[in-house]
C-alpha cells in the first residue's frame, strides 16, 4: 500500500522534488513534514504525541545500536522506537 500525499497534490509534490520515505530512513539532522502512518494499531497513539500529518519532524540523534531514535516533533523531543518510526510516512526535501 503507497500511502496518500496529506496535503499536498501530486502535482505540487513533483514541483518541489519531494521525496516519500519512512522517518527511520532518515538521518541526524534531516527535516521532513509527517505524510501519513501505516499502522493503524500506533496511529493514536502517536497522534497523541505530536506526530499529526502536516507536522514538522527531525531526527535529532539514534542510539548507538539504531534503537531507538529520538525526533523534535510540535516542539519538544520524542523518542520513538525504530518499529514505529518505521509505520511514520515523511515527505522529505530532495
Amino acid at each position: 500500500m503507497f500511502p496518500k500525499f496529506g496535503k499536498l497534490s501530486l502535482a505540487e509534490v513533483i514541483l518541489l522534488q519531494l521525496i516519500m520515505k519512512r522517518l527511520s530512513e532518515l538521518e541526524p539532522g534531516q527535516h521532513a513534514i509527517i505524510d501519513s502512518f501505516e499502522n493503524n494499531e500506533i496511529f493514536l497513539k502517536l497522534m497523541e504525541m505530536g506526530c499529526v500529518p502536516g507536522e514538522e519532524i527531525s531526527v535529532e540523534m539514534l542510539a548507538p545500536l539504531g534503537d531507538p531514535i529520538s525526533v523534535k516533533v510540535a516542539g519538544y523531543q520524542l523518542s520513538l522506537r525504530l518499529e514505529e518510526a518505521n509505520s511514520i510516512w515523511v515527505l522529505v526535501a530532495n
